[in-house]
């Protein structure tokens, strides 16, 4: 009778160990924590991944049967776990583990032949550069020349009328008068600003300014433009010609502007909000 374990035993995994492995949650419920945590509900989810919602009832309960293949479960997992905004590598590793491995890479098809031919370099057309060039230097002179006339005025055989024009302000006593002609830089620093948002569109510029949030954005189609976890100091901006729909997952830690002019109070950190704005002053949309 020998003292001891044997060898067999020894290399047996501990009741200990299968005890810290269970503990661990699976995939399915990860995702699901992480979805409510998150606030979005199935029918969220679905609308913005465009994984319809029995394909997602059925990974939250672990039964991956319904994914098509273990290539097209990995691909549900990382989406769901963007959606929710959590980090899909461990969970795809996780399944991965639970499943056999990670499935082997399809090979490349082979090259043909005529792939494989390169185009012969062109060579330069010097003909067509020296038009070119001949017409701009033309039209440079004739826009030197336009101009010129144009600022020297008419020419007058009068020598009175070669005096120099009246300076752009006068002054009457200790007042200086301005010419009413000469722009206030102030005045139009807030022009430009203003005619950098087009009129005739609806633009949303969002930015994840005290943390990050899951985002959605659509046009008035409703055709995705982009979903996806917006990081902190990230920035997004959307143009439409008629509407832009968002969805928020963490409406407090977005900065807004919508047509040029910031919406404030989005709502609260981790509060869903859904919110659409068209053209104009945005608390109209």
């Amino acid at each position: 009778m020998s003292i001891g374990n044997s060898p067999e035993e020894d290399d047996r995994p501990s009741v200990e160990d299968d005890r810290i492995e269970d503990d661990r949650p699976s995939v399915g419920r990860s995702l699901q924590q992480a979805r409510i945590d998150a606030g979005l509900t199935v029918d969220e989810v679905s609308s913005n991944t465009r994984v319809r919602v029995p394909i997602i009832h059925a990974i939250e309960q672990d039964d991956f049967t319904r994914c098509g293949g273990r290539v097209y479960a990995r691909g549900h997992i990382r989406t769901l776990a963007r959606a929710a905004g959590i980090d899909p590598a461990p969970l795809v590793a996780q399944y991965d583990a639970e499943h056999g491995g990670r499935p082997a890479p399809t090979p490349a098809a082979p090259l043909f032949d005529a792939e494989r031919i390169r185009p012969e370099p062109r060579r330069p057309n010097w003909t067509a550069a020296m038009v070119a060039a001949i017409v701009a230097v033309v039209g440079f002179v004739g826009f030197t020349l336009f101009n010129g006339g144009a600022e020297s005025g008419p020419i007058s055989a009068d020598p009175a009328s070669s005096k120099p024009s009246a300076a752009p302000s006068v002054k009457k006593g200790s007042k200086k008068v301005s010419d009413p002609k000469v722009s206030d830089p102030k005045a139009e620093a807030s022009a430009s600003a203003i005619a950098g948002v087009p009129a005739n569109k609806v633009t949303v510029k969002l930015t994840a300014e005290n943390g990050q949030t899951w985002m959605s954005a659509k046009d008035h189609n409703g055709k995705l433009l982009e979903e996806g976890v917006l990081k902190r100091g990230a920035s997004k901006t959307f143009t439409d010609s008629k509407r832009i729909d968002l969805v928020l997952g963490n409406a407090g830690a977005v900065q807004l502007f919508v047509n040029g002019k910031e919406v404030k109070n989005l709502g609260d950190d981790g509060q869903v909000q859904r919110l659409s704005y068209t053209r104009g002053d945005p608390s109209a949309g």
